[in-house]
């Protein structure tokens, strides 16, 4: 199979690119950038080709992996499903429900795979809190207290115009679709209180969520940019579920080392555990290949995106927002 990669805008291509360009049953044709300069400096350091023009990569495969700023994942992912090419869209889906429904029928209506790019359900800590969940084991589940804590990333992130938001819109997304699936609910309304308090900017760069679901649960978030650039990470991703007989929590990136570089530098944490961008990319690629839904399709990634969007809703008009109240 023939695949490309699209944008190198997100901080997530940089990961996605040496496992496209490494993966043995691909054919990895190449890399396109907005930035030409940007774009050219990146094949050669990564050793693969650079097209100048998106629609001569678009033509020369048959699944591209997009990794543009929020705004612009539409707009592409639109061009993809005309040029008949499968999609593996960064996260969040889009910025507005209209252009990610407008992705989803354009997709749909080409018998083309659309891929969210949540690689979170494919981590082996979340596949077993799911399980000791379904199983029972902890009885009802009544309450999920959920962290998604991250550094500041800039770029744009926190430009408004090309991100839809800042916080909340980043990391509000993954944990909102690992609630739909550890617990099989959806989620029915949203109370957010969103602050500017550490960067003191127009983007947000805190938020802390109330979800109700429609089992009676409910959860909590923290999706906040609160880890300073001094943190040896880039964030994390906890789940703690309380229920009626028992607790359990997973740490997804808990696998790691502590390393200290004997040069002047930051302390960093050395994953060991699976790779979950290989899992993702390598779920979406079999999708397309086997003609089936991907783990994480278009509506997943809607869904996700509809709790963002409630979020900001909610924190604007101080009170809770049901899903379906806006549009």
């Amino acid at each position: 199979m023939r695949v490309g990669l699209w944008s190198l805008a997100h901080l997530h291509a940089f990961s996605y690119l040496p496992i496209l360009r490494d993966k043995p049953d691909i054919q990895f044709v190449g890399i396109t950038d907005e930035e030409p300069e940007r774009g050219q400096r990146v094949a050669r350091e990564y050793g693969v080709p650079f097209f100048a023009n998106a629609e001569e990569l678009l033509a020369q495969v048959e699944a591209i992996v997009i990794t543009s700023a929020n705004v612009d994942h539409c707009p592409m992912a639109l061009r993809a499903a005309e040029a008949g090419v499968a999609a593996l869209v960064e996260k969040p889906i889009a910025t507005t429900l209209s252009d990610a429904r407008a992705m989803i029928r354009a997709f749909e209506s080409k018998g083309l795979t659309l891929a969210t790019a949540f690689p979170c359900p494919f981590s082996p800590a979340f596949e077993e809190l799911v399980r000791t969940v379904r199983a029972g084991e902890l009885g009802r589940v009544l309450a999920i207290k959920a962290t998604n804590r991250g550094v500041m990333p800039g770029g744009f992130f926190i430009q408004l115009e090309r991100s839809g938001g800042g916080a909340v819109i980043d990391h509000t997304v993954h944990v909102a679709d690992l609630l739909r699936r550890l617990t099989g609910s959806e989620i029915t309304q949203v109370y957010a209180e969103i602050g500017h308090g550490l960067y003191h900017q127009e983007w947000e760069d805190s938020g802390l969520l109330t979800m109700d679901l429609s089992d009676g649960s409910f959860a909590t978030l923290d999706c906040s940019w609160s880890r300073p650039k001094s943190y040896p990470t880039w964030g994390d991703v906890t789940l703690h579920v309380v229920g009626e007989r028992g607790n359990a929590t997973a740490d997804l990136f808990g696998q790691h080392l502590h390393f200290y570089p004997a040069e002047e530098g930051k302390p960093s944490w050395q994953g060991w555990g699976s790779n979950l961008d290989a899992l993702m990319i390598a779920d979406f690629i079999a999708a397309v290949r086997e003609t089936r839904a991907p783990r994480s399709d278009g509506l997943d990634g809607l869904k996700a995106l509809e709790v963002a969007l409630a979020a900001y809703e909610s924190a604007k008009a101080r009170r809770p927002i049901r899903m379906g109240e806006f549009v």
